[in-house]
């Protein structure tokens, strides 16, 4: 028995990497079907409510179709009113920008005393015909990739709400083997997934509001750009906030003229970020999403280098996964706990 302990766990340490090789690997297939199934679990309940009615599924798939489509098209129009709010902006904005930014570059050259960035050279360069030409490919590419992704994602989406693929069944025949346990867990993932998700978009679209308020009552350019963009953001747990602050303290430089103006600025949008996600986000998400940050920035850091900006946003949830199934072996406990 001892010798067959030591062979499984010298098997498991072998098998894990190579799972996450394969999760790597086929990126292109497993974050749309995992990001179906997070989707998926949103509109379970209302399509088992739908069932109860004798709704037709077609119809009940129409609608679900037709909810999803409906928050792309609005999600489009605020987007190209971001755009054509940028696309607005006179010259005079990008020449003060330009005219900062340069300020700036070379007071940072003096103070550490080097001069490989070549002061106004180094905008210059950022704007040459070349190089926006070889920024334009990787864009392209990225764009491509993300329609691609997002198609699959809504099949598979369809596909698992028709029934095609019963999650709680595989539960129940891969991991639990037991027919009440694997229904009890699967609602109880179900139940805090969804909360998860719905607390998460209201915090970011409050933040986001939030922080294009800000923008507009400090005379910042772009505030509906800088709304959309910290809502977007916002959905990186812990690193979100940080990176809409620093980008926009940074943007806010080139307009705000006093120090002390720029600073209130600064502190007022932090501010946002700590009212929304340090204090409210804990409260409304509860004791059942006490994860630690250590365990978070790991599995931010973990799926980010599998599945790229995907991983980023889907490691909460899956984290979320990997405790409830964790809590439901009395093997694998300490684990979930030390999660917590």
């Amino acid at each position: 028995m001892n010798d067959r302990k030591t062979t499984n766990l010298l098997l498991l340490i072998i098998v894990i990497p190579l799972v996450f090789f394969l999760l790597k690997t086929l990126s292109f297939i497993f974050i749309p079907l995992i990001s179906a199934m997070f989707i998926a679990l949103l509109f379970l309940p209302m399509m088992r409510w739908l069932k109860r009615r004798k709704v037709p599924k077609v119809l009940s798939l129409l609608l679900v179709v037709l909810i999803i489509a409906v928050f792309f098209k609005l999600f489009g129009e605020v987007l190209q009113l971001s755009s054509r709010e940028i696309l607005s902006a006179d010259n005079a904005f990008f020449d003060k920008m330009k005219e900062k930014l340069t300020t700036l570059v070379v007071s940072l050259e003096n103070f550490f005393g080097v001069d490989f960035l070549q002061g106004e050279t180094v905008l210059a360069s950022f704007i040459q015909k070349e190089n926006i030409v070889k920024s334009f490919a990787p864009t392209l590419g990225f764009v491509t990739d993300t329609l691609t992704m997002t198609l699959s994602a809504a099949f598979f989406v369809i596909l698992l709400l028709a029934g095609s693929v019963d999650v709680q069944k595989l539960l129940n025949e891969t991991i639990l083997k037991k027919q009440f346990e694997s229904i009890k867990t699967f609602r109880k993932i179900e139940k805090d997934l969804i909360k998860f998700v719905k607390v998460k978009f209201f915090i970011s679209l409050f933040t986001g509001i939030g922080i294009g308020i800000m923008c507009w009552a400090f005379g910042v350019s772009f505030p509906i750009f800088w709304g959309l963009f910290a809502f977007a953001i916002n959905f990186l747990q812990l690193v979100g906030s940080v990176i809409s602050v620093v980008c926009l303290a940074i943007f806010s430089f080139v307009e705000i003229e006093s120090t002390s103006m720029l600073l209130f600025f600064v502190l007022s949008i932090s501010g946002v970020q700590v009212l929304f996600g340090g204090i409210l986000e804990p409260i409304f998400m509860g004791k059942s999403f006490s994860i630690n940050v250590i365990t978070i920035l790991i599995m931010l850091m973990l799926w980010g280098y599998i599945w790229g900006v995907p991983g980023l946003i889907m490691s909460i949830p899956i984290t979320v996964f990997l405790k409830i199934m964790l809590e439901k072996s009395p093997r694998t406990k300490t684990i979930a706990s030390l999660i917590s």
